[in-house]
């Protein structure tokens, strides 16, 4: 064996390898692992060059990875005040009241819908604790929807109802004045093109302060569900080392033609150091509590029995077009017709499908859908914090929109899995906090809605952000396990993420992480 880099010695190694579960050393050699063994083979090993790191008894396992996040694209969505504390309508009032202004502007994010207490989105009932023209742009929690307020709609040119190529909405009263509630992607950028945008430099440094931030919680690497910023992130690996390392998956939107689709073909592949760009994501519908979750029956209000792609077919195209160059794709599905629809357009690609699609959220589903994700080799990718967004007694909105009888399906992580299915976890930050130790607990204890279904065993949470999650990219043959040959992404926790209680991993310890052999411990 060449001399390795670095040497991990004195751990409790879990490996998920099964031809060798566990282990007390790892050699790392060029951002790979060379070598698995016992603390007696270090001598062995070593080198004059070699870093040998002792772990003091430490548990290390394979590089933990959120499976569906926007750390790039994230830091315009998580901008201005943070709202997520808000708990009712007068909050929202005096959070907005006292706000910071940006360039004039009032820019707040993570407000929950269960804030409004059951009234209509307006900004009527925030304008007047605002001086006389503040524009005012109020991201909710699900990142589909918004409230903005009138100088801000003005300044956008936005006087009433707008026609989109996808499922949006600038929703109107009776008269046709917007109500400031602006539903989905097309209609929020309406407002989002006309406000302040950070500088280069303040980007670059939220990034490098975020990926950091979130190495420090043992993530690894992310999937990440968005185009982000290629210029901004070519350039800041070029400058210093990615302590996450980040998979993009740009979206593909309804409207798009052959060209558009062949623009995104080509695109694969293309990345840096600890990034690239592998995958595409699409959007089958939108969220529960916005009304735009792609429901087999109406929700309470009515609402749901749309798509996010006017023309369902069209997504289907697509699918087969990205599927026949080769491309993976992951689709958002939240509603019980969106997954049926998202698992039939698979269905039909044929048994060259699988391992190489996926679903993101799957928050509702009925029995029969579960065993096909298995039988399809479709990839169910789901985010265990957002069930702390609904509440056991249903009177959230999310499960006052559903009913008793679909809000009862809620989250079925333990159902997937005992289906075969693959399970991968994320945060789908910044929707939810980044903590990887959260997906982890949270998984094994969901909240809400889903508290009464079961959660997952320790070493199925932990599969769920290892090899799991290296399973749904297609890169199970290099990343989630501890074995030679494999990518050395490492994580290093001081509490054993399998047999410790789900609230103490939460609280972990981490004593480092290694991200294509690069050294981070000084957490």
């Amino acid at each position: 064996m060449p001399t390795p880099d670095l040497i991990l010695t004195g751990a409790k190694v879990r490996t998920l390898d099964p031809g060798r579960p566990y282990a007390t050393a790892v050699a790392v050699r060029d951002g790979v692992i060379a070598a698995v063994g016992e603390e007696a083979d270090v001598r062995d090993w070593r080198g004059s060059g070699t870093e040998v790191v002792t772990l003091q008894g430490a548990h290390l396992v394979p590089g933990l990875v959120d499976a569906h996040s926007h750390p790039v694209w994230g830091l315009e969505m998580a901008t201005g005040v943070d709202l997520s504390g808000v708990q009712d309508v007068q909050g929202l009032r005096a959070a907005v009241a006292g706000a910071e202004r940006i360039d004039g502007w009032v820019i707040g994010y993570g407000l929950d819908h269960n804030a409004f207490e059951g009234r209509a989105v307006d900004r009527a009932l925030v304008e007047d604790v605002l001086p006389t023209g503040t524009p005012a742009f109020l991201r909710l929690y699900d990142g589909h929807s918004a409230l903005a307020t009138g100088p801000a709609l003005a300044a956008a040119g936005v006087h009433g109802p707008r026609p989109f190529a996808q499922r949006s909405e600038v929703v109107c009263d009776a008269t046709g004045r917007p109500t400031g509630h602006l539903v989905e992607h097309a209609a929020m950028a309406l407002v989002t093109e006309a406000m302040p945008r950070e500088s280069y430099t303040t980007r670059r440094s939220r990034l490098l302060e975020l990926l950091s931030a979130m190495a420090a919680t043992g993530l690894t690497g992310a999937h990440v569900m968005d185009a982000g910023d290629r210029e901004l992130v070519e350039s800041v690996a070029r400058e210093t080392v990615l302590p996450v390392r980040l998979r993009f998956a740009p979206w593909c939107m309804p409207g798009v033609d052959e060209a558009g689709l062949e623009e995104l073909v080509a695109a694969q592949g293309r990345g840096g150091r600890h990034w690239e760009v592998a995958g595409v994501k699409f959007f089958m519908d939108g969220t529960v509590e916005g009304g735009t979750a792609w429901l087999e029956h109406a929700d309470c209000h009515g609402q749901g029995t749309e798509a996010f792609w006017p023309d369902p077919e069209a997504y289907a195209a697509a699918v087969r077009h990205l599927h026949a160059a080769g491309v993976p794709t992951a689709t958002h599905a939240i509603g019980d017709a969106a997954v049926r629809h998202v698992l039939d357009v698979v269905a039909g690609l044929g048994p060259g499908a699988r391992g190489r699609h996926r679903i993101e959220h799957i928050e509702t589903a009925p029995d029969p859908l579960l065993p096909r994700f298995a039988e399809l080799g479709v990839a169910a990718s789901m985010q265990p914090p957002h069930t702390g967004y609904t509440r056991a007694d249903g009177t959230d909105e999310w499960s006052r929109r559903l009913g008793t009888e679909r809000s009862a399906h809620a989250w079925r992580l333990r159902d997937l899995r005992d289906a075969g299915a693959t399970v991968a976890l994320g945060s789908d930050w910044p929707i939810a906090h980044y903590d990887v130790r959260a997906v982890l607990a949270t998984a094994r204890t969901p909240r809400g809605a889903a508290s009464g279904r079961g959660g997952l065993t320790g070493l199925e949470a932990l599969e769920g952000c290892t090899s799991h999650a290296a399973r749904a990219a297609g890169e199970d043959e290099r990343a989630g396990r501890i074995a030679v040959g494999y990518r050395a992404d490492l994580t290093a926790l001081g509490l054993d993420p399998v047999e410790a209680p789900a609230d103490e991993v939460a609280e972990s310890p981490v004593t480092l992480t290694v991200t294509g052999g690069h050294l981070r411990r000084r957490f």
